[in-house]
């Protein structure tokens, strides 16, 4: 029969015996796996990430990768992520950041709306279908040649640049977004470039907090990102 002070050990060593159960389970011949938590702007992750996942996991079979979309609001620290892949000029408070891809934004619209757009001053008079910062459209238009005191026209603002495209192919107004992150739409005609005229307001960047150290699995996704991008 177990004693008093045995009956006080017992939670305890269970739990202990728990944990040390769960990780030899884990540390079996070829069966680690190292869990990442990464963070991805949805335009990055359904434009560029998610269709070389399959590599990744080729490559990689010990990371256990779990992946959380935002819209270009993350934070590190309270959401427990290993990485954070976001928009903007690579200047965040206490993150060290390395620069991916550059997302120069440009026009894009159906073919139906893209018969009207005979120059850049006629999306003036399309519904501009843009994000949370006002200032795109307007250095847009003026990387195109139009004055700076040009009229202001009728705008949906979007919080995703996912949800914006989309309602572009819905034919809901001209969206200013980066090409290469909707090649496929692109290529498939569902979506037209009417102008190559393109204005580059930041990039995507690998984040992650200065003070978190690199774990095998955070080397590894961040040296297979690098090479993918480069390739």
């Amino acid at each position: 029969m177990l004693t008093q002070e045995g009956e006080l050990l017992l939670p305890v060593l269970k739990i202990s015996f728990d944990q040390i159960s769960h990780t030899l389970g884990r540390v079996g011949e070829s069966s680690y796996r190292e869990i990442l938590n990464v963070g991805v702007v949805g335009t990055f992750a359904v434009g560029w990430l998610l269709p070389r996942l399959g590599d990744f996991q080729q490559q990689y079979p010990f990371v256990d990768l779990r992946i959380s979309t935002h819209n270009n609001r993350a934070d590190i620290a309270a959401e427990g992520l290993d990485f954070a892949i976001r928009f903007g000029t690579g200047a965040w408070h206490a993150t060290a950041a390395q620069p991916l891809l550059p997302a120069a934004l440009s026009v894009m619209c159906t073919p139906a709306i893209a018969v009207r757009l005979n120059t850049p001053a006629d999306v003036l008079g399309e519904t501009w279908l843009r994000s949370y910062r006002a200032d795109e459209w307007t250095e847009w238009l003026l990387a195109a040649g139009l004055p700076r005191s040009f009229p202001m026209t009728k705008s949906i603002v979007f919080d995703s640049s996912i949800a914006m495209v989309e309602a572009a192919m819905q034919g809901a107004g001209v969206a200013l977004a980066p090409p290469l992150m909707f090649s496929r739409q692109l290529s498939s005609g569902a979506l037209v470039q009417p102008f190559d005229t393109a204005v580059s307001l930041g990039g995507y960047w690998l984040t992650r907090l200065q003070t978190r150290p690199e774990t095998h699995a955070m080397t590894s996704f961040r040296e297979w990102l690098l090479t993918a991008i480069n390739a």
